[in-house]
């Protein structure tokens, strides 16, 4: 975090975890993302996981994307865009991979329900603030 006195001045939910978690939960969900990509991907590359592979393309570009958003920018309306394509996006892939290898699909899961607390955490900044 470039700015963090930035964010420790922002009002925020009662909910936030304490800031040791997020590390903690990233790590973990980077583990289950990369892992269900690994066993969607076994078995080699066909066409018809191209457009699964697309958007799951597409949400981790939009991941990698939130943290400059809200933390360098300070953008909080922004971020919560796009928090919310990545729910969609996720939402979308877990079923798109649950076609071909439903342990992919439940490797999802997580992330989908850390995104929806996230999103939650990232609009009540929005209001409070």
């Amino acid at each position: 975090m470039k700015d963090s006195l930035w964010y420790y001045a922002l009002n925020k939910s009662p909910l936030t975890p304490p800031a040791w978690v997020f590390p903690i939960a990233w790590t973990i969900l980077y583990l289950m993302i990369a892992i269900s990509l690994l066993f969607y991907g076994k078995g080699g590359l066909s066409k018809d996981k191209a457009i699964p592979l697309l958007v799951f393309s597409l949400q981790i570009i939009l991941n990698i994307l939130w943290s400059p958003v809200f933390f360098d920018s300070h953008d909080i309306n922004l971020a919560f865009v796009i928090i919310l394509m990545l729910i969609v996006l996720v939402f979308a892939n877990i079923i798109l991979f649950y076609k071909k290898s439903k342990l992919s699909a439940y490797l999802l899961i997580p992330y989908f329900l850390w995104l929806i607390f996230a999103g939650y955490l990232n609009f009540e900044i929005i209001r409070l603030n």
